[in-house]
């Protein structure tokens, strides 16, 4: 299912966003003109991701400082040692889309 979240414009520009879709929190990060969104649950201590640090195409858990790639969703670094889910997301006409998969 995909889901209109907002104009890029509105997205804060290198620092995460916490959204709700379906129950599922994800969080997204504008970088630029790219729009990345991750599950926004640290999967070691489930701190907020979209509160962290972004550095070179990752978030840093406030928590305890796994970086969180956000493209794969892969921790770079202990404690984590699990990845966050990752879901698609395009800009059309200057608009944000989230696809959730599965969803109907």
């Amino acid at each position: 299912m995909e889901v209109e979240i907002a104009p890029l414009a509105e997205l804060p520009d290198g620092r995460g966003l916490r959204v709700e879709v379906n129950d599922e929190r994800i969080a997204l990060f504008r970088i630029g003109d790219s729009v990345h969104a991750i599950g926004d649950r640290c999967s070691h201590a489930e701190a907020s991701l979209a509160e962290g640090e972004v550095f070179d195409g990752e978030v840093e858990c406030p928590r305890h400082g796994s970086p969180f790639d956000l493209t794969t969703g892969e921790p770079g670094s202990l404690p984590a040692t699990t990845a966050v889910p990752v879901y698609p997301t395009a800009v059309r006409d200057g608009i944000v889309y989230l696809t959730i998969e599965g969803e109907s």
